[in-house]
């Protein structure tokens, strides 16, 4: 039985990968925050999950922030690994890398972030990289919006707003945006861990969805009738308001993983259907 260190485990993603995985693994966990590198020992560690980050706040973080936490600590961490004999280490990034101005992404499209936490994982996705050689095998898994069963953020307050509304200003947009179910996300960590395969890695579910459809999926998981609406002066009023979060309701933005499919040997186990029925299964 492998033996895995976590960072982040007390985090949506961490959880819920030692949830599904406890039986398979022997898990350790591992505070970058409350305890201290120089102390751990790894010397019976085979591989890392480092899911902790500091992701997009409500209050402004400078960037000397965000490359502490997601930049310095990963790093640091990978590099006692790497001389404490451990084989493989699992860095969680984000498509944030990718910036805002893709409408299709691959594995190897050029990255351009715009956001501190973006720019952050890019640095560490490069420094990581530099350590991985036939001993120690590095992995990167960039993820879009995680959605599931109590997943906070973005998905979190799109499901407050169902709740509350009845008629919402979101239809007929036929934009195409890929999400990823947690529990597919965690299916591909652990075939990233089976096959210790280095590299850049996507994660999506097979199919992109429109900001109308998915807000449908949702309600209708919810078994809540929400009227929506197409008013074109909304959007308009938003693009020059809220620039970003018209970009994540309006935009394209779709993720080609088919290689990493292939060269993982790997299929989604849910479906996106299946992936909204089991998050609003209240």
């Amino acid at each position: 039985m492998k033996s895995l260190l976590i960072t982040g485990s007390s985090g949506y993603l961490g959880s819920v990968f030692i949830e599904t995985f406890d039986d398979d693994y022997k898990i350790f966990k591992f505070s970058l925050l409350k305890m201290k590198l120089d102390t751990l020992k790894l010397e019976h560690i085979n591989v890392i999950l480092h899911f902790a980050a500091l992701v997009h706040q409500k209050k402004v973080k400078a960037y000397e922030d965000y490359f502490k936490i997601n930049t310095e600590y990963p790093v640091e961490l990978a590099r006692k690994a790497k001389k404490s004999g451990v084989g493989h280490f699992i860095y969680i990034s984000s498509v944030a890398v990718y910036g805002d101005k893709r409408s299709l992404v691959r594995e190897a499209t050029a990255c351009n972030p715009v956001t501190p936490y973006g720019k952050s994982k890019l640095v560490a996705e490069n420094e990581l990289l530099k350590l991985g050689d036939d001993n120690f095998t590095v992995s990167i898994l960039r993820p879009p919006m995680i959605y599931g069963r109590n997943a906070p953020g973005n998905i979190a307050l799109l499901i407050k707003l169902i709740k509350m509304a009845i008629i919402l200003p979101l239809g007929g947009i036929n934009n195409k945006r890929s999400f990823v179910y947690v529990g597919n996300l965690v299916a591909l960590i652990n075939q990233i861990i089976q096959k210790r395969q280095s590299g850049i890695f996507l994660a999506a579910d097979d199919e992109p969805l429109s900001t109308t459809q998915l807000i449908n999926l949702i309600s209708k998981g919810m078994k809540k009738n929400v009227a929506l609406v197409n008013i074109p002066a909304f959007s308009l009023l938003l693009q020059k308001l809220k620039p970003s979060l018209h970009n994540k309701l309006y935009r394209n933005f779709e993720i080609d993983d088919s290689f990493t499919k292939s060269v993982l040997d790997y299929r989604n186990p849910y479906t996106v259907e299946e992936g909204m029925r089991y998050m609003t299964k209240f």
